[in-house]
């Protein structure tokens, strides 16, 4: 499907919860001097403005970024506050990073940037956006183009499936392509982003399954689960945040437990 649009979204709390852990993870991956792969299935527009008409219907963003800096969640010399540092000093004060932007401005000139995604506006926004950072860009299935493009030169990289979840059959075909590539790729660092379902969601019972199921058949892998408080929108279906993450680097567990503290105290 192709309706999903993550400018209604960006900036909340499950942005928060995603995007400071991959900041984290880039920021220990880029302090090695070697180059790394860095690649996407399903990139959205890359930058997004949190003063926008999507952004003010819904509400996410004050509830999530707006909220989090205003708490100082995160210190200064944070990867993912250094990250939204340099992403508004260029494009504005109301501008969030999408995970490609927040992606580039934490690699280096010497790594790789691949990004998939398949909606002709958000794909043509990516391009524009990500223009001046490089990188190659696919407008095609983003786990498709993850069978194909793994294992990637240089070897050493990361994968980042961020589906929209629109589909019922991802909770079968995600878990199945992320074993895919990781038998071909047993080295890269595999995320996985995945929403936390209210019971009354008619697909919470797959997502809950689906978890379950990469937890048995990944047992080493990173698991980490955040609970939001009451939604910034009635009904809303959304009451958490995933990330599970092969070949988690050195100190993603203990910056996924403080995160989580956080998101246990609001």
């Amino acid at each position: 499907m192709l309706s999903y649009q993550h400018a209604y979204h960006a900036g909340n709390l499950a942005d928060v919860h995603k995007h400071a852990l991959m900041a984290a993870l880039l920021d220990y991956m880029t302090r090695k001097d070697k180059p790394l792969s860095y690649m996407e299935t399903h990139s959205g527009r890359g930058l997004y403005a949190l003063d926008g008409a999507e952004a003010a219907k819904t509400g996410e963003a004050a509830a999530g970024i707006t909220r989090a800096e205003a708490e100082r969640w995160f210190a200064p010399d944070h990867p993912y506050s250094r990250a939204l540092s340099a992403v508004r000093k260029a494009h504005g004060r109301a501008a969030y990073p999408g995970s490609p932007m927040l992606a580039a401005t934490l690699l280096r000139p010497v790594d790789s940037i691949q990004l998939c995604e398949l909606h002709p506006q958000e794909f043509a926004a990516l391009k524009a956006a990500m223009a001046p950072h490089g990188g190659i860009f696919h407008q095609k299935d983003g786990l498709q183009m993850a069978l194909a493009m793994c294992p990637p030169t240089p070897r050493r990289g990361v994968l980042l499936i961020d589906p929209s979840w629109e589909v019922k059959s991802d909770y079968d075909s995600v878990p199945t392509v992320l074993a895919q590539v990781a038998r071909k790729w047993n080295v890269g660092v595999i995320a996985l982003w995945y929403p936390i379902l209210a019971a009354h969601v008619p697909v919470a019972a797959a997502q809950r399954s689906m978890v379950r199921g990469l937890v048995a058949a990944h047992p080493e892998a990173l698991l980490s689960e955040v609970k939001f408080p009451p939604p910034a929108r009635e009904g809303h279906g959304m009451i958490g945040s995933g990330m599970f993450v092969l070949n988690p680097p050195w100190g993603l567990a203990e910056e996924a437990a403080q995160i989580e503290r956080r998101f246990a105290n609001l």
